[in-house]
């Protein structure tokens, strides 16, 4: 058995019991962890997904197609999976919305548990496959918070965090995104955890537009997770969003629609991020990517993520 294979058994072995005993079907077993194998691995409930980088500038292809059978043997091997249950997709640096759009028309759609909820996963068809396994923790917070209270999903990709926030018992969730395609996804993850529609609204906006209009109207959430791309320029859209720049105008945004006691999850994965505090209308700022960053995620810079509240008094 090769080191890639060995390391994936191990990673398996010692994650499974932990994944049993907090309910978690899907985790990372592997991210870079050995230098010549730029890969990561995550399990989807009996199923492999493997992103492969790219390993030199130099690489012919010739090289690049005998290492990658390399690894689909060493993962099988490993992982004990055969061709219908192991995926591979090529992972290179994305600008805009190039994640979320559709690579391949295989429909490889299967329901996966997390935490009591239910979600419907695509490995076949998109770079991401609908469910952010580094959010797992975050979306556990807004579950046990969400009570009784009015909840905003901003960027709300598939919708994970209105269902936990609706399955928790929020009154009402909104959430709002520029995609048909996604809010189409969110609205199946809404009923398979059993939430009406008529009570968990779904919102085709952009987000920075929206979100004049809302506060506007005097709408008021007690509980916002706002969780930007880094960069978008979709046609769909009047502009450019660029978190590193724009984060100050969506983080205030927010502001005006909290309710008091409120709470704003913000959350980014841009490596380069830094947070313009002298910027923002004056709020409780905790940032917390400790808590939120999973067990099994050993990049703990996955992303990072702060705890906003309005000043009291």
């Amino acid at each position: 058995m090769g080191m890639l294979a060995n390391r994936l058994r191990r990673t398996y072995r010692h994650l499974r019991k932990w994944a049993r005993r907090t309910e978690v079907a899907c985790f990372r077993l592997y991210e870079k962890d050995i230098p010549d194998q730029p890969l990561v691995v995550d399990w989807y409930d009996g199923r492999a997904l493997v992103y492969a980088m790219h390993r030199k500038k130099d690489e012919m292809e010739e090289q690049r197609e005998t290492w990658l059978a390399e690894v689909e043997a060493e993962v099988q091997e490993g992982l004990e999976v055969d061709d219908e249950r192991l995926f591979f997709k090529e992972r290179k640096r994305q600008r805009g919305l190039s994640q979320y759009e559709r690579v391949a028309e295989e429909r490889q759609e299967f329901i996966v548990p997390e935490q009591g909820h239910r979600f419907l996963v695509n490995l076949s068809d998109y770079h991401d496959t609908g469910l952010f396994l580094d959010h797992r923790n975050t979306r556990k917070m807004v579950g046990e918070q969400a009570a009784g209270l009015h909840f905003l999903n901003l960027f709300a990709y598939t919708g994970s965090f209105s269902v936990y926030a609706g399955c928790g018992g929020a009154a009402s969730t909104t959430s709002v995104d520029i995609s048909n395609t996604y809010l189409a996804w969110a609205a199946r993850n809404l009923e398979l955890n059993g939430l009406d529609l008529r009570s968990h609204r779904l919102v085709r906006a952009d987000v920075l537009q929206w979100l004049p209009e809302a506060a506007a109207a005097g709408r008021r959430y007690g509980l916002i997770v706002c969780d930007p791309p880094t960069f978008s320029n979709s046609k769909k859209m009047r502009g450019v969003l660029d978190v590193g720049e724009q984060h100050p105008d969506l983080i205030n945004g927010c502001l005006r629609l909290l309710a008091p006691g409120g709470v704003l999850y913000f959350s980014t994965n841009f490596r380069g991020f830094k947070l313009e505090e002298a910027a923002l209308a004056p709020c409780r700022l905790e940032e917390i990517t400790e808590e939120t960053i999973p067990e099994d995620y050993r990049n703990k810079r996955i992303h990072r993520c702060w705890r906003i509240r309005l000043p009291e008094g």
